[in-house]
């Protein structure tokens, strides 16, 4: 019985050996590759004396007892190969972005306590200062990506420490308490490492791949059976694995018995490679973060001369940034028979609301039906509300819930508490639970703009403002107002060729919102700041703001 990672792949591999698990560039990985290479790399890991510590009922939800292998990579096969094979070992892989400067890098391998970090070569410039300031030296295992990058100092080569080691079966015993950890992108103040019970993670969001579903009552082998009686499908996810949603995908397909398919651009979003890789792999399922990256691959779909078969897809599921109605439409144009699911989540939640379009249904942003365990709670953290409750609470979850963060007792405290004798976690995203059972999404409460004493949430503006047909990307944030005490100032990307007035763009999206929240201002730019998943970047924003504004 259990919903081990590791034991659920590995049982998987048996039965379904030489079913592609990965495609990449031209190379296609088996699953029985696959999963002797995650157990070269455990036994690199076991061999350095790395693995579980303590029991997982001896500690607090904000603690650890087992080692953590930073995952420091782009994209790839040993991404998913070195999450497994940390499982393997009993340790616990983490997901670390490649983005960060050398005081971010330092601060994350500190906070989580790094004992082993797989990394691409041309990241070793970044490590290399970084290293230095870390309280506990990690065992380094480099990748060659081809950049050129010499080995570190005490680093080991990935591919020459794999071929030496051993491929035997591993003498650990998986649990259902080893941990999964996943590094928070930090838009709330500093990345933290949520830390979730591996069954708890594929019951809140990695059964959705599962030929099984998420009942956890099956056992290894009652999982394995039930992929093997499935025919295999093709996983596209889009994002980078060092965030939640494409590694979920990528995991959860990968022990479902899918073939993940990589596409061959892994540093910034190629639209041509894209709907090549969509057509050569026959890929039946994408995944992707809003209009980041909806707008540039429907205007390749889109340019005169453009031709890709698209046959094979017939699934698209988005999420963790706005994919207005605009682009759904366009997309659900393009792609026909296309099942189109927005969703909404978040790395201490899974997945907790969904929206499902069609062609030639109308398309909405910002309204959801809730999965099991979602709720909307008061304002004061007191009581779950009812449906067709007045006013804003916070959207939260019960059940199957992360134990905590990673070393941090009071946040840990603040964003799970019990509320009508439930534990749930409320991790910011301000709500309102509409009569009819569904969610209005409102954003986050951290990038609220209160002006004159009203509050504004930023996506909604950015939905209003994204329904002109001009503009190509927003983002809004406040300025500081002696007026008003903040403004609502808009940051925005015209399409290429437009001439559009700001005058027209806000009376636009006066017909969607109120007055008081439409922009004072709008700043253009040549193109808005978004993390490689697509998420938003409001700090960058606010500087963008700021700057414009002296």
């Amino acid at each position: 019985m259990g919903m081990n990672h590791w034991a659920l792949f590995d049982g998987v591999a048996q039965v379904v050996p030489d079913r592609t698990a990965i495609a990449f560039r031209g190379t296609y990985l088996s699953y029985a590759t696959l999963a002797e290479r995650a157990r070269r790399l455990a036994h690199v890991l076991i061999d350095h004396g790395f693995g579980a510590v303590t029991p997982r009922a001896q500690l607090a939800g904000w603690e650890s007892g087992q080692d953590h292998v930073g995952l420091y990579l782009h994209n790839g096969a040993e991404y998913l190969e070195a999450t497994f094979g940390a499982n393997a070992a009993r340790a616990v892989p983490f997901n670390v972005n490649y983005r960060y400067v050398e005081d971010e890098l330092a601060y994350l391998l500190d906070d989580a306590d790094t004992a082993a970090l797989v990394f691409h070569g041309t990241f070793a410039p970044t490590l290399a200062a970084a290293l230095p300031r870390l309280r506990r030296p990690p065992l380094l295992l480099q990748v060659d990506d081809g950049s050129g990058h010499a080995l570190l100092p005490g680093a080991l080569d990935y591919e020459a420490a794999l071929a030496v080691a051993a491929a035997d079966p591993l003498d650990t015993e998986p649990s259902d308490d080893d941990l999964y950890i996943l590094y928070t992108g930090g838009t709330t103040g500093m990345p933290k490492g949520t830390l979730w019970r591996q069954a708890d993670i594929f019951d809140a969001v990695l059964n959705l791949f599962s030929p099984a579903g998420g009942a956890l009552s099956l056992s290894v082998a009652e999982h394995a059976a039930a992929v093997l009686d499935n025919p295999t499908t093709t996983l596209l996810p889009l994002p980078p694995f060092m965030h939640g949603a494409a590694q979920w995908m990528a995991l959860g397909g990968l022990i479902g018995g899918a073939t993940v398919v990589i596409q061959d651009t892994v540093d910034r979003l190629d639209p041509v490679d894209v709907w090549h890789t969509v057509a050569r792999e026959k890929v039946a399922a994408m995944l992707f973060v809003g209009d980041a990256f909806a707008r540039p691959l429907c205007d390749e779909l889109e340019r005169p001369g453009a031709a890709y078969d698209t046959s094979s897809l017939t699934f698209i599921a988005t999420g963790g940034a706005i994919t207005s109605p605009g682009a759904k439409q366009r997309l659900l144009g393009l792609l026909p028979q296309v099942l189109l699911a927005d969703s909404a989540g978040s790395s201490e939640t899974g997945s907790q609301l969904s929206q499902l379009s069609v062609a030639g249904s109308h398309s909405s942003s910002g309204t959801f039906e809730v999965v099991p365990g979602t709720c909307v709670v008061a304002d004061d953290l007191g009581t779950v509300l009812e449906p067709g409750h007045e006013g804003i609470g916070w959207l939260a979850r019960e059940g199957t819930i992360p134990l905590g963060y990673l070393g941090d007792e009071e946040k840990t405290r603040r964003t799970f508490p019990v509320i009508d004798g439930r534990r749930m976690v409320v991790p910011g995203d301000r709500a309102r639970l509409l009569a009819d059972g569904r969610v209005e999404l409102l954003g986050r409460e951290s990038v609220t703009i209160n002006t004159g004493g009203e509050k504004v949430f930023a996506e909604e503006v950015e939905q209003a403002i994204l329904r002109h047909p001009d503009v190509d990307d927003v983002l809004v944030v406040g300025r500081p107002s002696d007026r008003w005490g903040h403004e609502v100032v808009a940051v925005v990307q015209l399409r290429a060729g437009a001439t559009v007035s700001d005058h027209d763009i806000l009376d636009a999206a006066a017909t969607h919102i109120a007055s008081y929240k439409v922009p004072k201002d709008l700043v253009r730019v040549d193109r808005v700041g978004r993390s490689p998943s697509g998420k938003p970047d409001y700090g960058w924003a606010r500087t963008v703001v700021s700057s414009a504004s002296l």
